[in-house]
């Protein structure tokens, strides 16, 4: 499977109809499953409350597993005009590793010269990048959402269920996702989100932090948990100045567990390699 990220973009411009756009978004969002695949209403083979506890728990240990991967991530923004040829871009590969001492980094070991123009990464973009593009819903977090079941579909040739999923408040300073997730019915894992972060953010000084709707897929990594390995986004983030289009995508490969065993040495720093685990089968 693959998966799909997305970057939010800083643009200094009058705000309006926050309101409005935000319900606009959360009834597009809800209705993209039966939209986009057929999705139908048959009635799940478990108390929807139990899938939901169920999984959340599952969650919770891919979490914590994910936490002991090394991986490379390749991170790539376009600006894109309206016809959609790119323009400006910024691309940033780096591998999340372990020094010897078990402490867990981010290397970059590729960033070529930043040369968006009309837009800009902001920490908000960063942070997403890190917790809600690879959305991940845990027991820990799940009272902070409103879970609600939508039906049932096919993904890839897996039987998933799909629930809508948004905030039920939103702290100051904080990040949510709000979308669709599609659970596998027998790991009880997501294997597909879709969906933006929110809030947008927009200052007093007319500021605007805009972030765009995203698709991430993940892949089944040691026969066990379903990892991120590809988000993208494709977009047009409407500021108050006028519209910008946006392209992102984000890949996440050689997924490897921190062993203790033998060392793989990642642009000079030693760490420790996977003990394989063969894939089972779907």
């Amino acid at each position: 499977m693959r998966t799909f990220a997305v970057a939010s973009v800083l643009i200094a411009v009058v705000s309006a109809g926050v309101s409005v756009q935000r319900a606009l978004a959360q009834q597009a969002l809800a209705a993209a499953p039966q939209a986009q695949a057929g999705g139908n209403q048959a009635a799940p083979s478990l108390p929807v409350d139990e899938i939901i506890r169920k999984f959340a728990a599952r969650e919770k240990e891919f979490k914590l597993a994910r936490d002991n991967y090394t991986y490379r991530q390749t991170v790539k923004v376009q600006e894109l005009s309206d016809d959609g040829r790119p323009g400006g871009s910024y691309e940033m590969v780096s591998d999340i590793i372990f020094t010897p001492q078990h402490k867990r980094i981010e290397r970059v070991v590729f960033a070529p010269q930043n040369t968006l123009r009309r837009i800009s990464i902001s920490p908000e973009d960063d942070r997403d990048l890190r917790d809600i593009q690879p959305f991940v819903l845990t027991s820990d977090d799940i009272e902070k959402y409103n879970v609600r079941y939508l039906g049932r579909q096919r993904v890839d040739e897996i039987d998933t269920y799909v629930f809508f999923v948004s905030p039920k408040g939103i702290e100051k300073g904080q990040r949510y996702f709000e979308g669709q997730i599609w659970v596998d019915d027998r790991d009880l894992q997501i294997v597909k989100s879709y969906g933006k972060a929110v809030p947008d953010i927009r200052g007093k000084g007319g500021s605007e932090n805009l972030f765009p709707r995203f698709e991430t897929y993940r892949e089944q990594i040691d026969g066990k948990y379903w990892f991120p390995t590809y988000t993208k986004a494709e977009d047009t983030l409407h500021f108050s100045t006028g519209g910008q289009r946006i392209r992102m995508i984000v890949t996440y490969k050689d997924y490897k567990y921190f062993g203790a065993e033998s060392t793989i040495k990642y642009e000079g720093v030693t760490d420790q390699p996977q003990q394989k685990v063969p894939p089972k089968k779907p």
